[in-house]
């Protein structure tokens, strides 16, 4: 029995390791999107746990979950709203899409960093998955 439980506990460690793997930084969303940051140069070293591809806001409130980074198209000032609700870490603009000067000082405002990516939003969440970042739906 003592045995078994070594094993777990061996199998438990590699599982947390592997998920601090999975986080990165902005920085590395950043390089790995492509992306411009438009908020938030100096939060650059901020962790993200997870990413949540979404236009609605209503799906974000209901399945994102603290720490992740919301991948969205929509750029008015209640996507920086949802996302602070939701306490998440920062939002990438998808499609070359610019956000609303009043969604920029909003997030100014907050420190919450805004980044804008010109590739999909199907292609952005798969970039940050293949480089290791968990989704949303995956269980702690």
């Amino acid at each position: 029995m003592s045995r078994r439980m070594s094993g777990c506990r061996a199998k438990k460690r590699m599982h947390e390791s592997a998920e601090d793997d999975a986080r990165m930084t902005l920085a590395e969303v950043k390089s790995i999107l492509d992306a411009e940051v438009i908020v938030g140069a100096n939060l650059s070293q901020i962790e993200v746990d997870m990413g949540c591809g979404a236009d609605l806001m209503s799906d974000v409130l209901a399945f994102s979950k603290t720490g992740a980074l919301l991948l969205t198209g929509l750029t008015n000032s209640q996507v920086v709203r949802t996302a602070e609700m939701a306490d998440m870490v920062a939002i990438c603009f998808v499609r070359g899409k610019i956000p609303q000067e009043e969604t920029v000082r909003l997030a100014e405002g907050r420190d919450l960093p805004l980044l804008a990516t010109e590739v999909t939003m199907f292609e952005a969440c798969g970039r940050l998955y293949r480089s290791g970042l968990k989704a949303c739906s995956q269980r702690n």
